[in-house]
């Protein structure tokens, strides 16, 4: 019998704002794990903060409504977050973020325990909640999605607690990646994949299992500690990049929970991105 997989989202949400369209649509990126490891088939919740105004009904509303399990999510006298976007030639470009009461979201000793029941937990880089990894670490696995902020301090508070570590490489995050590999001592190369690949290395040693680079057109690069693993894009017509980094996330998180190679896992999250791609808003 196929194992249940049964993952645990927690950190922000916001309100995803499309202000040239007029268009507004519930997402956040541990949310939007949540939603896709539902849409792929294993069970989900989401352990978050929303505000009292509209914007947090209508968000526990959809996220219930994609069936996720939306009973730790608290509602804070307040205003829920909201991130602006526009969007230019497919690709998402966000502008000013607005934290509301995620600013005062923390996890409870009985949160922990809740996130703790499950298969695996996973939360990012905006998600408030890295001082609780080393408790919620000792008990279940544990994935983090640091997006392209490769210089952050975050990244040396969590990655000892991390198992499935995820960056994403982009024209952006060049600078924040050279001075992470600085810190790491590692000497420039001209080959890009060949610094990303010592990276990988060198993060990999301080405590995840895996480290997952994804690249946007490029694909994505894995590192299991023995070898680097590559893998292409799945291609589709681009309507809205948002979301595809957390679809493919959350493609390989359900793929490695279930069972699947590192390979096989990073095929699932490419086609999970590619379903992504095709809609307007996260989900």
């Amino acid at each position: 019998m196929e194992k249940r997989v049964r993952v645990a989202a927690v950190g922000d949400n916001c309100m995803d704002c499309y202000d040239d369209l007029g268009q507004s649509f519930p997402g956040g990126n541990p949310v939007n794990v949540a939603v896709y490891i539902r849409r792929l088939g294993g069970e989900a919740s989401y352990t978050g903060a929303v505000g009292s105004d509209s914007s947090g009904r209508r968000m526990i509303e959809a996220i219930a409504a994609k069936g996720v399990d939306t009973s730790h999510v608290k509602v804070l006298e307040g205003k829920t977050a909201v991130s602006h976007v526009r969007l230019v030639e497919g690709d998402r470009v966000f502008g000013e973020y607005e934290e509301g009461v995620l600013a005062d979201f923390r996890l409870c000793p009985e949160d922990i325990s809740y996130l703790c029941a499950h298969d695996l937990v996973v939360t990012g880089i905006w998600g408030m909640i890295e001082g609780d990894l080393p408790s919620i670490f000792k008990k279940v696995p544990v994935a983090f999605d640091f997006a392209n902020k490769f210089a952050s301090p975050i990244v040396d508070q969590a990655i000892p607690y991390v198992t499935y570590a995820f960056f994403s490489y982009d024209e952006e995050s060049r600078e924040d990646f050279a001075k992470r590999c600085c810190q790491l001592g590692l000497a420039e190369k001209a080959a890009e994949e060949e610094m990303l690949a010592g990276f990988m290395r060198a993060v990999q040693k301080l405590g995840p299992k895996v480290v997952i680079v994804t690249r946007g057109k490029a694909g994505s690069l894995a590192w299991d500690g023995s070898r680097l693993h590559c893998c292409g894009i799945v291609e589709c017509e681009v309507v809205d990049t948002m979301g595809a980094g957390d679809s493919f996330i959350a493609g390989f998180l359900y793929g490695v929970l279930g069972g699947k190679s590192i390979p096989e896992a990073m095929r699932t999250g490419a086609e999970n991105s590619a379903v992504t791609l095709g809609y307007s808003g996260a989900w």
